[in-house]
């Protein structure tokens, strides 16, 4: 018998435009359904390694999924302030093992500043230096994420900037300059590693700058001291403060005493779950309209295919009266519509890995998370399914050809 595949390339030749036509179909379908898949990973891995280094955040009452979007994901939102007394307390309470006040308001170039202390600057002692320079040590002191256009030694000064018009990060805005602090001046002396979280686009300062900055005080009794404890009669008012708790016991405890007197107290995790839980709805019913595309695309596919192969019924014939077996023409055939939609699958993946790097550069560049695409085999699914589906859709055209009527096909009927 004749190799089967000499005959399937000059089906191909003489298609022309409609096999690449339905290898881009295909293609397209697949990339959708592997886009979706990784991409929807990849969010839940970045987030989730994002919120790593806040065990337990604590606000005043409000939107908890706001909490953790302003102090966890670095979003601009005015936050609702709480009594800077709970820093007293907190200090004071054997379960925390750690804590930081975190503080926001002001932006330099469109970069948000936020007031914090050493702890939470060293990640908790994770960080024994910054990647270049020092950590702060005086009030006009600063240290720049990894990925702030600002270079050390440079001397910026805030402006009030949260909750107004969007900025665009690396340049300043003619409303931040009307709205600079013009006798806060501090000056960059280092720059902290990557932690592929929104905090690489943050200029942290002690949050008593802040607090001086917007005519505070500096939360304690003596003047030109940064850091715990602070001791001061009145302690300026706070937007949140992280906790590192030292046992999950205590974390619990705290949690739950912390959810009092117009305070919350929440684990980052129990807003990722319900976000991931959303995130998974959405993903379903995208999956879902991808699944529906594929098959209405699949099934344009087949239509295609077998218009085609009705205007080719009189080469399949001529094929038989050669001597070739009825066999041997639904082989043909079959490889001919399975070769396209097999083409268009690992096309398909191809596409679908350019377009999520493409969305992940995007999306990294909005958020400041760091999409790292990890490929598994979940995410070609999607190509199997359609490939799967494609092979016995391709049964079609083959069938018809192995039933062709020699003679009515030969006379024209």
């Amino acid at each position: 018998m004749m190799n089967p595949l000499i005959m399937v390339k000059a089906d191909y030749r003489a298609m022309r435009g409609s096999a690449w036509a339905i290898v881009l179909l295909v293609a397209f379908a697949v990339a959708i359904g592997v886009a979706l898949a990784a991409q929807e990973k990849a969010l839940r891995t970045s987030t989730t390694r994002a919120a790593a280094d806040f065990d337990l955040v604590i606000g005043a009452a409000g939107s908890a999924t706001q909490l953790v979007m302003t102090t966890v994901y670095v979003q601009p939102e005015a936050l609702p302030l709480m009594p800077g007394e709970i820093l007293s307390s907190l200090g004071k309470d054997p379960r925390v093992k750690a804590f930081a006040p975190i503080a926001f308001g002001d932006v330099v170039q469109g970069y948000p500043v936020v007031g914090t202390t050493l702890d939470f600057l060293t990640r908790w002692g994770r960080y024994e230096a910054p990647l270049e320079g020092r950590f702060f040590a005086t009030e006009n002191e600063a240290v720049i994420g990894y990925d702030v256009a600002v270079s050390l030694g440079q001397e910026i000064t805030p402006a009030h900037g949260l909750g107004t018009e969007p900025t665009h990060q690396g340049e300043t805005s003619p409303q931040e300059i009307a709205h600079r602090h013009e006798g806060a001046h501090l000056r960059v002396v280092g720059r902290l590693p990557a932690t592929g979280s929104p905090w690489d686009k943050a200029i942290l300062v002690p949050i008593e700058s802040v607090w001086e900055i917007h005519g505070f005080g500096n939360g304690h009794q003596e003047d030109g001291v940064i850091g715990v404890p602070f001791n001061a009669g009145t302690i300026p008012p706070i937007p949140a403060v992280v906790v590192r708790p030292a046992s999950i016991a205590g974390a619990y405890a705290l949690r739950s005493d912390y959810r009092k007197n117009g305070l919350m107290a929440l684990f980052p995790a129990e807003i990722l779950v319900s976000l991931y839980r959303n995130l998974g709805d959405v993903r379903d019913a995208m999956l879902v309209a991808s699944i529906l595309n594929s098959v209405l695309i699949l099934c344009a596919i087949i239509l295609l295919i077998v218009a085609i192969f009705s205007l080719r019924r009189r080469r399949y014939a001529l094929l038989r009266a050669l001597g070739a077996s009825a066999f041997y023409s639904g082989l043909v055939a079959w490889l001919g519509a399975f070769g396209l939609i097999a083409t268009g699958c690992l096309a398909g993946l191809a596409l679908g890995w350019v377009l999520t790097a493409a969305l992940s550069l995007w999306l990294s560049a909005q958020t400041g998370l760091d999409l790292q695409l990890s490929p598994d085999w979940t995410q070609t699914m999607p190509a199997l399914m359609l490939l799967m589906a494609g092979s016995l859709f391709a049964c079609l055209p083959a069938v018809m050809a192995y039933r062709l009527s020699l003679h009515e096909t030969l006379r024209g009927e």
